[in-house]
């Protein structure tokens, strides 16, 4: 069953409190804790931003893609496969969360200047099943979600690496 779609200032709101909560959840951590996990098989905070930026990355193409283009066909591409293509999960965490906030600030830049039809504006997706049509609204509605679920575990792993 698809979730509720939030009201775009909540859902701009949430993208914009993100880099912020990571900011403050990770601040009092040292390097080597960023990159510890707080039990076997949990993500380390660097796993987690990793795991985020790669989502931003995913979705964050798609949502640029649809609103500047006319009824984009795109291929779908999973955040967890794309992360294995990246270096994220090995970066040292301050630079690698100032990167997701610099491509934060850039994608809410846009999502900014779209007027209420923009958010509208919809795409083919090909490649997950039966091909999809998605929305710039419904890209960021499924980010903004995905990253809120996100901020009680970074909460609890930095809690949790503290001690």
């Amino acid at each position: 069953m698809p979730r509720e779609t939030m009201p775009v200032d909540q859902i701009v709101s949430i993208l914009r409190e993100t880099p912020e909560r990571l900011a403050l959840a990770s601040a009092d951590l040292s390097d080597a804790r960023l990159h510890a996990s707080p039990e076997p098989g949990e993500w380390s905070m660097t796993e987690l931003l990793a795991h985020l930026r790669s989502c931003a990355d995913v979705w964050g193409t798609a949502i640029e893609t649809i609103s500047s283009t006319a009824h984009p066909v795109l291929r779908a591409v999973s955040p967890i496969t794309w992360v294995r293509s990246t270096d994220y999960g090995e970066l040292a965490f301050s630079p690698s969360l100032e990167s997701f906030r610099s491509q934060r600030d850039d994608l809410l830049g846009l999502l900014e200047a779209l007027s209420a039809a923009d958010w509208s504006r919809s795409g083919t997706v090909l490649g997950a099943g039966k091909p999809l049509e998605l929305t710039v609204l419904s890209y960021a509605n499924r980010m903004a979600r995905h990253e809120r679920t996100h901020w009680r575990q970074a909460g609890k792993t930095a809690r949790a690496l503290a001690l």
